[in-house]
């Protein structure tokens, strides 16, 4: 996978490999050529900041990857990475937290690149019954609490199809990003048994399935969840190009019936 230790033709021969392109291939399509782009690769020629640029934009390199490039061929990076709450992105922020808030009563999460639970709208606590504190500690990684054993897992009526659903999404975002972050954290769940007592599904999804659903045992019944992933358009930033908001939705009448029953009741006990 690409790092900032890498020259940038190491970074171009690598992300030509994930994205399959010949020299010939990216070269075509930076409109340089094929004889530039070798030298650019093997250090012959140097490339200028927009050239690198233009060829991260070509292989579709997330902004984390194109400041490597350019910090390999000894530039400046372009992208700035701020934390979420850092004043300049205020504005971001604040949408985040109207996405978030308007998503009550169902739970919604905004994620960072790693999946660890950046910002959330506290939404069906009875969702979290029985998590160990270990994994609710610090920051809480969506990923780990959802297949751990002593996670959501136990609880998960249908579990191998929901831990193959996750499974699938991060084999994605690695060959999609080459992120050493992702592919770590896709090796350590990966590992983790099946918990005891974990529901069985009827069948694996195929490549056909519109959705996977997470079934879920709770004190208020087995609850049916869908779930869908928004993210920013074009951000200018390292930190908004990976976040990634999750909101769940209901199911079915039952589950919906449910979440909102809970909820008015939590309020008037509130009150």
């Amino acid at each position: 996978m690409p790092s900032q230790a890498m020259s940038l033709g190491d970074h171009l021969r690598a992300w030509r490999r994930l994205r399959r392109m010949s020299q010939l291939d990216l070269a075509l399509e930076a409109e340089i050529s094929a004889r530039h782009l070798s030298f650019i690769e093997t250090g012959r020629s140097r490339a200028s900041r927009e050239m690198v640029l233009r060829l991260a934009g070509q292989l579709e390199a997330p902004p984390r990857q194109a400041n490597a490039m350019l910090i390999a061929a000894g530039y400046a990076p372009v992208f700035p990475e701020r934390a979420l709450d850092d004043p300049a992105l205020s504005e971001a922020r604040a949408m985040v937290e109207v996405i978030l808030k308007g998503q009550a009563p169902y739970p919604a999460f905004a994620l960072d690149r790693g999946w660890n639970v950046v910002a959330a709208n506290a939404a069906l606590p009875e969702l979290f019954e029985g998590v160990s504190p270990a994994l609710l500690a610090g920051q809480v990684n969506a990923m780990r609490i959802s297949l751990h054993p002593e996670g959501l897992a136990p609880r998960i009526v249908n579990f191998a199809e929901w831990r193959e659903h996750l499974i699938s999404r991060l084999r994605r975002q690695v060959a999609m990003t080459a992120d050493p972050v992702v592919g770590e954290l896709l090796d350590e769940v990966a590992a983790y048994p099946t918990p005891r007592g974990a529901g069985r599904p009827t069948a694996i999804p195929d490549a056909q399935s519109v959705a996977v659903p997470l079934k879920i045992s709770t004190s208020l019944g087995v609850l049916s969840f869908l779930s869908t992933t928004t993210v920013f358009g074009t951000p200018l930033d390292v930190t908004l190009s990976e976040l990634a908001l999750e909101l769940f939705f209901a199911a079915d009448a039952a589950t919906d019936a449910a979440v909102r029953g809970a909820a008015k009741a939590q309020v008037m006990a509130a009150e």
